[in-house]
């Protein structure tokens, strides 16, 4: 039966090892790190520039949950909000690599990089996804291992399953 709430969306079987989704770019402002900050991190080198030049990060930094927020709302622009995406089921291999200074701007990509179905749960699939983000001199920011159900269009076609 299909759900009418994603029957329009890209599903399990719509997707491939390999696929690859452009994120961004999304610029990082001064407020944008002072306001998240402020409520997340409020660590010196995020909320006090003075300090964050101090800082081993060189200059006023946003918080790496920041850096990972922005780009998890990039993959829903730009690909789980047109997906059946049943939600996350967590993260792995989360890499901060360097600061995200204000100004930069962020872009890069996330890649398929493992598809199972369920075996409990015929009607989803697990898409693994690794995301390769970078700021606009191409030095990577950060890297992280997501895994996200997806509803599968037809439970009752066989497939490869996983666990």
């Amino acid at each position: 039966m299909t759900n009418p709430v994603t029957k329009d969306r890209l599903h399990y079987e719509d997707l491939s090892v390999g696929q690859v989704f452009e994120l961004g770019p999304k610029q990082v402002t001064k407020q944008m790190i002072f306001d998240f900050a402020h409520e997340f991190d409020p660590l010196p080198f995020h909320i006090d520039e003075q300090a964050a030049k101090r800082s081993l990060l060189g200059g006023l930094a946003a918080s790496g949950w920041h850096t990972a927020a922005l780009s998890l709302r990039m993959l829903i622009d730009t690909f789980l909000g047109h997906a059946a995406s049943m939600g996350g089921l967590g993260f792995t291999k989360l890499r901060w690599k360097r600061p995200v200074l204000a100004g930069d701007a962020i872009s890069g990509t996330v890649t398929i990089s493992e598809l199972r179905r369920s075996v409990s749960r015929p009607k989803w699939g697990v898409v693994t996804l690794d995301f390769d983000m970078h700021n606009q001199k191409g030095q990577q920011v950060m890297t992280m291992r997501l895994n996200n159900l997806i509803e599968v269009r037809n439970p009752d076609t066989p497939g490869e399953v996983g666990s």
